[in-house]
């Protein structure tokens, strides 16, 4: 058995966890900042980055006492080295570079992403490779094959933004607070989704990529229109990107075989409408349905350190000369969707 201190700082959340390879979670330490950001309506880089800086080292302190070991007993140390806001993506990494350095321990540096990506088998020990992932966050909305540890095939990604952004923008035009993921599916609760006429961009095109830039600007002008209410804009959003993921990830469905599972992860993997949908899905492929719980699917280091303990155990481990990456795919050759900026 290995121990694993994993430490995640890629966006709003500091966090320090001690997971072992027998997929036990010894200690999570996390520390948030949404008050620090709610008065802007989203994350402000500066701001997130000042704090990591802050909590990070108490955090990690925190989570050895949880976990009653030292720094010592610790095998290796895994920390994000990117995608994110590459202020906090260099705390974190530093300070798993420090501590690798100072223990004389292996460093693991882990792609956020792949973090999400292996997240499910963390609590889902049946789940086995190759498995199609929809990878759905703030910042991200991909389908991947996932064919094992270091090794993914996009399948799609988003030609603009992603549905985690248009729950955000969604959130802050009607005011629903932050972060707006969450706010936008605690308002739906009780709003009509058939209420008002919101469009499902790419929904029927024959490749499963994705598109939310229009649905963002469609919700605005359902709310400046002043023909709607609040709930009904939220629950109607919602609903059109429920319908978006699960045709985009039908056809991509379609288009692969001989997978053992339909895997959701990511921030926005945590709307129960979502997951709901996706089991039917699942369900109709006759393919099991994975998701981790929704405290698993945020960012947070208990990820970072399966994903490390993943990686460890297949002999990759990482220089002190790795640098913090703002950009990082997990499938470096997959080619350029036509249409696509630069966050696709």
């Amino acid at each position: 058995m290995t121990l694993i201190l994993g430490l995640e700082s890629s966006c709003d959340e500091t966090a320090a966890a001690l997971v072992t390879s027998e997929r036990e979670i010894l200690a999570h330490a996390l520390a948030g900042q949404e008050e620090a950001h709610r008065p802007f309506g989203g994350v402000v880089p500066e701001i997130a980055a000042r704090a990591h800086v802050e909590v990070m080292t108490p955090l990690v302190a925190a989570a050895l006492g949880e976990a009653g070991v030292t720094l010592g007993e610790v095998d290796a140390i895994a920390a994000t080295a990117g995608p994110g806001l590459i202020g906090g993506v260099m705390v974190g990494l530093m300070t798993g570079k420090a501590l690798a350095m100072a223990a004389d321990k292996p460093l693991v540096a882990v792609n956020h992403l792949e973090g999400h990506a292996l997240s499910p088998r963390l609590t889902a020990p049946a789940l086995e490779f190759p498995y199609l992932l929809l990878l759905v966050s703030g910042g991200h909305c991909q389908l991947l094959l996932v064919e094992g540890v270091g090794d993914y095939r996009r399948r799609a990604t988003t030609i603009d933004d992603a549905a985690g952004e248009c729950f955000d923008k969604t959130a802050k035009a009607l005011g629903l607070g932050f972060p707006g993921g969450p706010a936008v599916e605690a308002a739906a609760r009780a709003g009509d989704p058939e209420a008002v006429p919101l469009p499902r961009p790419l929904v029927g095109s024959g490749e499963p990529h994705f598109s939310f830039s229009g649905l963002k600007a469609a919700v605005l002008r359902a709310h400046e229109s002043g023909d709607y209410a609040v709930a009904d804009i939220a629950a109607s959003c919602q609903q059109a990107i429920v319908d978006c993921l699960v045709d985009r990830t039908r056809i991509a469905l379609e288009k692969v075989n001989d997978i053992n599972a339909l895997v959701v992860a990511g921030g926005v993997a945590s709307n129960a409408a979502i997951r709901t949908a996706l089991e039917a899905l699942g369900d109709n492929h006759s393919l099991p349905f994975i998701a981790p719980p929704p405290w698993l699917c945020t960012d947070n280091a208990a990820m970072i350190a399966w994903a490390g303990a993943e990686r460890f155990a297949a002999g990759l481990t990482d220089d002190l000369a790795t640098p913090a990456r703002a950009r990082w795919p997990l499938d470096a050759e997959a080619d350029k969707v036509r249409g696509a900026g630069v966050k696709a």
